[in-house]
């Protein structure tokens, strides 16, 4: 090859490679390192309820530097401006940052909020959270809330209201101390990708009415606010038969239980012992004041006797079920002939309606991280705002991944060394699976009790397998439950109306034998607590 043609093809080399670059710089529109300190790059809030001290500090373990969380239980407000607005509306859009829990996060979140132009009617050294933003992004963590939000403002066009649009069914914030990168893809056909390290974890769009509450769209149609429910309209399905009468045999006095005559007392019973007996072991103290203190009696224990024998004391016939019970005798249910159904409202044309081909993104012109949390240690890094999705993976590749891996191996020796029975990762492992479980989309009902059972078994440092075996087969009985259905609630329209017949008449005696439980365990629970329990009597058992 001429010498020529090496240098021309080193010029069509050097040519691309430029090309590359220019491309990647003009797709990204905002990246922060924290490389140099954010010192008049950044803007704090000046608003006196922030009081958190952000400070420029190194990840754990890395020489990369984030911006910090430094204090426990404090409100945060951050700002930086974009060097231009950016359009929502023109191709792809990709929002993406690093963030640490390095001391874990129990209550607070770790969202960004991307916002509008300053013209609708904020400043940033005045930065609060009725500061309007365009969409909301990020990890938020508190009782029954674990989610990684994604929230559009987005202003009705009929109305001009602007509207929260949450994203239903967000997926679970990882649980560890280690660096995760959270992706917001936001495409030209509507579609909407939320990845977690890379892995899409949600999928959605933004149009149709499944993935956002409220929808963008709103309903063609809504129930009529000045309609209302006729005086004759009967919502009863089922009424007490009319016609029916109590059987002459009804015995509602009749008691639940009886004495058993058929019962004889078990030989051997010692009628003259008592239950329980002076300690003989027992003696007066010697700064017992019988003046002061009353007279000193030895405390009872249990009477040795009693232990070999079927029982002491007075013998009495235990009670048996009554079977000529049956309780209070009510009508019987027959379907209402005036049942209309439930009634509603007439529909009429919602006035607020719009169609749309793509959501009226309002632009960006900064970002800002407004928070309140109980931790401290929360780092964000690597913020990026780009219009490719390739410029995102390669800063995934480059910033996040490196430390990732550095931070996943020491995690393994580290639960390596704490036990040689490998609990610790397997508990690790259970927790992600469990998570991913709460993540169901038909589990969303039982979301806050999902994760309050997962975040009790997380703050239980000794967890065994058994208690992780136990939340498994919880989740599984919902699920089960969910598949073939629990059992049929009897749907009683009229409270006060009592069932019928012999089976209603067994229902009723349960239940009346259920409320005399509750009563029992209710007067119970009023007897002074320091009052020791008594024994109960084997005549009784």
């Amino acid at each position: 090859m001429g010498v020529s043609r090496r240098f021309a093809l080193l010029l069509f080399v050097a040519f691309v490679s430029f090309q590359l670059i220019s491309a990647s710089d003009d797709a990204t529109i905002l990246y922060e390192s924290f490389d140099e300190s954010f010192d008049g790059r950044w803007i704090v809030s000046e608003k006196d309820e922030y009081q958190g001290v952000w400070k420029r500090s190194k990840s754990e373990g890395h020489e990369d530097y984030g911006l910090l969380v430094s204090e426990k239980a404090r409100k945060y407000a951050i700002v930086k401006e974009l060097d231009k607005s950016l359009n929502l509306k023109d191709g792809t859009v990709v929002l993406q940052y690093e963030v640490r829990l390095q001391e874990g996060l129990e209550c607070g979140g770790a969202y960004l909020k991307y916002l509008r132009p300053q013209e609708a009617g904020w400043i940033p050294k005045a930065f609060d959270n009725d500061s309007p933003y365009t969409i909301m992004f990020g990890p938020d963590k508190c009782g029954a809330t674990n989610k990684v939000h994604f929230i559009l403002k987005h202003k009705n066009p009929k109305s001009g209201e602007y509207i929260e649009h949450h994203l239903k069914f967000p997926p679970t914030v990882p649980s560890d101390k280690l660096t995760h990168l959270y992706t917001a893809i936001l495409k030209p056909d509507n579609e909407l990708q939320i990845l977690i390290d890379g892995e899409e974890k949600k999928k959605g769009n933004f149009l149709t009415g499944d993935d956002f509450e409220p929808p963008l769209i709103p309903a063609k149609t809504i129930p009529d606010p000045d309609d209302k429910k006729p005086e004759d309209w009967d919502e009863r399905a089922k009424i007490p038969d009319p016609d029916a009468t109590k059987p002459d045999d009804w015995d509602e006095d009749a008691p639940m239980e009886i004495e058993d005559e058929d019962a004889v007392k078990p030989e051997g019973w010692l009628d003259d012992e008592p239950e329980e007996i002076d300690d003989p072991e027992a003696t007066k103290p010697e700064d017992w004041d019988d003046e002061e203190d009353g007279e000193w009696e030895a405390p009872k224990i249990d009477n040795p006797k009693c232990e070999t024998a079927p029982g002491c004391g007075e013998w009495k016939k235990p009670m048996k079920k009554n079977p000529a019970y049956k309780g209070k005798w009510s009508a019987p249910l027959i379907d209402n002939p005036n049942y209309k159904g439930i009634w509603k409202p007439r529909e009429i044309p919602n006035p607020n309606y719009f169609e749309l081909d793509r959501p009226d993104f309002e632009p960006i012109a900064a970002i800002g991280i407004e928070i309140w949390t109980m931790q401290d240690g929360i780092l964000f890094d690597n913020i990026l705002i780009a219009k490719d999705e390739k410029v995102a993976e390669s800063y995934r590749e480059t910033t996040w991944k490196p430390k990732f891996e550095v931070e996943k191996e020491k995690q393994k020796a580290e639960e390596a060394a704490a036990g040689s029975d490998g609990l610790a990762g397997f508990q690790k492992k259970a927790f992600d699976i469990l998570y991913k479980i709460a993540d169901i989309p038909f589990l969303e009902a039982y979301k806050p009790n999902i994760l309050d059972v997962i975040e009790k078994g997380e703050k239980q440092p000794n967890l065994t397998i058994g208690i992780l075996v136990s939340v498994v087969v919880v989740f599984l009985t919902i699920l089960f439950k969910l598949i073939f259905g629990g059992k049929k609630k009897v749907q009683v329209v009229q409270p006060q109306v009592e069932p019928s017949n012999t089976a209603a008449a067994e229902s009723s005696s349960n239940q009346e034998s259920s409320g005399d439980k509750e009563e029992e365990k209710e007067e119970t629970e009023k007897e002074p607590s320091a009052a020791p329990a008594r024994r109960k009597s084997r005549r009784e058992n």
